[in-house]
């Protein structure tokens, strides 16, 4: 597990209740789609051997997957096809999606905490976080989500166009 940083505690403390974490998967592959995950975790969520969704296998993503469902206050993700990736570029498509997973919440975030470095389009307080999906929980588990939802849609694009090869595009 990933030694995470209490950002989302320190921001609590100083009235920022809602600490929502943002990450994208899909941002440098070849083919299909940009998905943002955004994720409220409930405080004090246990979440036994989280991390950095690229630092896990398959298996444990999804067994996380499951509970990071059930331990979040509330979570969205957004798909940004790659027809609009094409229109608009890859850094806008993040901007875009994450400003959709914002608005998808039921709760709406003090502040978000997002992986990177990228200027967001947020109407919320948001700070970026480089590495942050290794170091704060919160953009942990939103990497696990993203990444998960486009391994599935790039195993659905791999059984419907078989000669591509899109399951090595996850």
């Amino acid at each position: 597990m990933a030694p995470f940083v209490p950002i989302e505690s320190r921001l609590r403390s100083i009235g920022c209740d809602i600490v929502v974490g943002i990450d994208e998967a899909g941002r440098g592959p070849l083919a299909g789609p940009l998905v943002s995950a955004a994720v409220i975790l409930k405080e004090n969520a246990k979440l036994p051997g989280i991390n950095d969704s690229k630092l896990l296998n398959a298996k444990e993503r999804e067994r996380l997957f499951e509970l990071i469902v059930r331990k979040s206050l509330d979570f969205s993700i957004s798909i940004i096809p790659h027809t609009r990736i094409d229109r608009i570029n890859i850094v806008e498509a993040v901007k875009l999606a994450n400003y959709n997973c914002i608005k998808e919440l039921r709760y709406k975030p003090d502040i978000a905490l997002i992986d990177g470095r990228d200027k967001q389009i947020l109407d919320i307080k948001f700070l970026t976080v480089i590495k942050g999906d290794q170091i704060v929980k919160s953009i942990a588990a939103a990497s696990i989500l993203a990444k998960v939802t486009r391994d599935m849609i790039m195993k659905y694009y791999a059984k419907e166009y078989k000669k591509y090869g899109f399951e090595i595009h996850k």
